[in-house]
């Protein structure tokens, strides 16, 4: 099975490749550039293993949440590839990708994402097992989430992904759980993707795109509007 998988959700942009039981893995902190460079990093991963699109059974990218440009950036790719060779497409959500390390941690695993306007994308995992939904939520809302868990403050929390570093001592003035981050929290996860692909093959993705839980700023704008005419 050849597997190709794509993470651009956030700033450090990773692409990994298994191909005949060996794995070829490129990241970079790219920024805002992973439109020049995705297709030339996959591109040296396959010359690397000496198959050819044509030969890649899957392909993995990020379902979101995450960057709302580095999300379609994958999935464009992940859909030209689909449709010019036939191979499956697998969306895997976000967050229960940068989860999937650390399943056997004793306590509240918390995988985050810079949402920028002073939230985070983020969710809870406890005991392997997602606890909550995914949020959009200022750091004082995580922690309200983090109580309905642990009411008495006992449990770790482990923060991981690229933007755990920012959330960390929010979460620590205003939580009494002992925050850990995670050693390796700021890069890609294209390695979780390889490894959760087979299980999330989305038939339908050709027909769909990513999930953003942000709304944009004119439905926003509309909501409040609407809100305004009924007072």
């Amino acid at each position: 099975m050849n597997i190709l998988s794509m993470d651009t959700a956030a700033s450090v942009l990773s692409v990994g490749l298994t191909a005949d039981k060996n794995t070829w893995y490129f990241e970079a902190d790219a920024g805002n550039r992973h439109s020049e460079i995705l297709l030339t990093s996959v591109d040296t991963l396959l010359k690397s293993a000496k198959i050819s699109p044509k030969d890649i059974d899957i392909i993995a990218c990020m379902k979101g949440p995450g960057s709302f440009t580095g999300l379609r950036i994958a999935f464009a790719a992940a859909k030209g590839m689909s449709l010019s060779t036939g191979c499956k497409i697998a969306a895997v959500p976000t967050l229960d990708c940068m989860a999937y390390p650390y399943a056997d941690w004793r306590g509240i695993v918390i995988p985050t994402l810079d949402a920028k306007k002073r939230a985070f994308f983020c969710a809870l995992f406890k005991d392997g097992r997602r606890v909550s939904e995914d949020m959009d939520a200022e750091p004082h809302w995580i922690a309200q989430a983090v109580r309905k868990i642990d009411a008495d403050g006992s449990l770790n929390v482990l923060l991981t992904g690229q933007d755990a570093a920012l959330l960390a001592p929010q979460l620590m003035n205003a939580l009494s759980n002992k925050i850990s981050l995670a050693r390796d929290a700021r890069r890609g996860f294209a390695r979780e993707l390889l490894a959760l692909a087979e299980a999330y093959i989305d038939d339908a993705a050709l027909s769909a795109g990513p999930v953003y839980i942000r709304k944009s700023d004119a439905e926003l704008s509309r909501a409040m509007n609407d809100i305004e005419r009924t007072v």
